[in-house]
C-alpha cells in the first residue's frame, strides 16, 4: 500500500523488525534440531492450516522470500534513506533461523515489538498493527511457521547508518507512537464489520502504506488511510478517504471485494505493490473475510479534500509545451489500447478519462506505469490479466513527462503538468 519523504525510523527499518518474527513449534526448545522436522501431531494439523491462512493474511511471505528463493529464508534487500536492510531467515533452522524461539517469544514479538532477548524491534516490522492480533491467532501462525522446512542460510547483516543502527533510540518512538493491545470488538458494530476491522487494522496492516508518516517516522493519526508515498517502493498509496483519489464512499461493497480478491473490479484494477499484496495474500482469503474487509473499508469516514502531497510541477508555459508534445506521443504509443478519447477498452485496457488514479495530486503512479509497465495480479478471478509494456527504453524523461501531462490534463481530467526531473528521479529509483 505510501509516505512523506522523510519516511523516518518506521518504514526505514522494514527488516530488523521482521528479523524478529519467529518461526517455532508449539512445544519446548529441545525437540527441533534444525535438520529434520518433528512429525506433525494429528491434533496440530488444523492449527497449522489455520496458521498458514493467517500468515497469508499478514503477507509474511512477501518480505521474507527472495524471488526464486526458498520460502521464509529471507535475504530481500530493502534500500532506505538510512541504509540497506536485509530481511532475515525466519525458517525453523537452529543455526541461522529462529528454531530456538518458543511460542511465547513469538507472541511477545508480535504483541510487544520485542525480540526473544528483549531487545526492541524496528517498527518497519508492523508490530504496531500486529499487537492487535489475538494470542490464539498468534499461536496458529507460530505453529504453521514451525512446520515449514528449515533453511540453513545465514541472514545478511543490515547496513544502517549511524545513529539508526542504535536500537535504544526506539524507546522515544515507542512512547509517542505505539499502543500495545489486542483488538477490542466494537459492540455497536456487526460481527462482519468487526472481523473486517481486525483484519485491516491488525494482520493486514493496511494503514502502514495508506497513512502518511511524519518527520519522526510515526503515523499521522489525523490522516489515517489518507494516503502517502512509500519511499521503499517508490509508489504512492492513494487516499481511501477522499473521492478525489481512491476514496470508497461511492463504491459498491462488491466492487471493493472484487478488487481485493481478484485485483480487478468494475471500478478499476491494482498495479504495483498492491498487485503483489493481492497476488501473495488477498486472493487466498475466504469470501467471508474479503467481504468483511470490504464492509469495514466502506465505512471509513470520507473527507472532501485529498491530502497534500509534494509534487514537482512545471511552469504554465512549459506545461503547455509538454501537453502539446504529449498528444502526439499518446497517439503513437497509447491510443491503440486506451483509445483516442481515453475511454479505453475495459476491463482489459482501463479508461484514462475521468480516472481518479491519473488525476491525483501525486503523479508518481502514472509515471511509474509509463516507465516500468506492469500487470494486475494473476488470480483465480482474473487468470489472464492484460498488462502494460514499459516505455523506459523508448521514451526520454521529457517525453514521459509530456505523455503523462497529456493524460492528466485531457478528456476533462483535472491533473497538473509534471516535471521531467520527477521522471528522472523515478527512472533511477528501485523497481520494488
Amino acid at each position: 500500500m505510501k509516505r512523506k519523504s522523510l519516511f523516518a525510523l518506521s518504514a526505514v527499518i522494514v527488516v530488523a523488525a521482521a528479523a524478529l518474527v519467529p518461526v517455532l513449534w508449539s512445544g519446548g526448545d529441545n525437540l527441533h534440531n534444525g535438520s529434520a522436522m518433528a512429525a506433525t501431531p494429528a491434533d496440530q494439523a488444523a492449527l497449522i492450516k489455520k496458521g498458514e491462512y493467517l500468515a497469508r493474511a499478514g503477507d509474511c511471505i512477501a518480505c521474507h522470500t527472495v524471488r526464486g528463493g526458498k520460502q521464509f529464508a529471507g535475504g530481500l534487500p530493502m534500500a532506505t534513506p538510512f541504509g540497506t536492510m536485509f530481511t532475515p531467515n525466519i525458517t525453523p533452522d537452529d543455526q541461522y533461523g529462529i528454531g530456538k524461539w518458543t511460542q511465547d517469544d513469538f507472541y511477545r514479538a508480535m504483541h510487544t515489538g520485542r525480540s526473544k532477548d528483549g531487545s526492541l524491534l524496528y517498527p518497519g516490522f508492523p508490530f504496531t498493527s500486529y499487537t492487535k492480533v489475538t494470542r490464539a491467532d498468534s499461536d496458529a501462525i507460530y505453529a504453521y511457521l514451525r512446520s515449514v522446512a528449515p533453511v540453513n542460510v545465514p541472514s545478511r547483516p543490515h547496513e544502517l547508518k549511524f545513529p539508526f543502527n542504535q536500537r535504544n533510540m526506539l524507546i522515544g518512538w515507542r512512547t509517542l507512537f505505539f499502543r500495545e493491545g489486542e483488538y477490542k470488538p466494537d459492540p455497536t458494530k456487526s460481527v462482519e464489520w468487526n472481523r473486517g476491522a481486525y483484519l485491516i487494522e491488525g494482520l493486514g496492516h493496511c494503514g502502514m502504506c495508506h497513512t502518511s508518516i511524519n518527520a519522526m517516522g510515526g503515523p499521522v493519526s489525523s490522516a489515517a488511510f489518507a494516503g502517502g508515498l512509500i519511499p521503499l517502493q517508490n509508489w504512492y498509496a492513494p487516499s481511501l478517504t477522499s473521492n478525489k483519489e481512491a476514496g470508497l464512499g461511492d463504491w459498491e461493497t462488491k466492487d471493493i471485494a472484487d478488487l481485493l480478491k481478484n485485483g480487478v473490479s468494475a471500478r478499476g484494477a491494482v498495479f504495483g505493490p498492491m498487485a503483489e499484496v493481492v497476488h501473495n495474500s488477498l486472493q487466498y482469503m475466504s469470501d467471508a473475510d474479503i467481504n468483511a474487509m470490504a464492509t469495514y473499508l466502506k465505512t471509513i469516514p470520507q473527507k472532501s479534500e485529498a491530502p497534500e502531497t509534494m509534487q514537482l510541477e512545471t511552469s504554465e508555459k512549459f506545461g503547455g509545451e509538454l501537453l502539446k508534445q504529449g498528444q502526439k506521443i499518446y497517439a503513437d504509443n497509447c491510443a491503440k489500447c486506451h483509445a483516442e478519447n481515453g475511454l479505453g477498452m475495459p476491463p482489459s485496457f482501463p479508461p484514462l478519462a475521468n480516472n481518479q488514479s491519473i488525476q491525483m495530486p501525486s503523479a508518481v503512479n502514472p509515471i511509474r506505469m509509463v516507465l516500468n509497465g506492469g500487470y494486475p495480479p494473476s488470480t483465480e478471478g482474473n487468470p489472464h490479466p492484460y498488462g502494460m509494456p514499459p516505455f523506459a527504453q523508448a521514451l526520454s524523461n521529457t517525453e514521459v513527462a509530456a505523455v503523462v501531462t497529456y493524460i492528466r490534463m485531457s478528456w476533462g481530467n483535472h491533473g497538473t503538468a509534471v516535471s521531467p526531473q520527477q521522471v528522472s528521479d523515478l527512472r533511477s529509483a528501485p523497481l520494488d
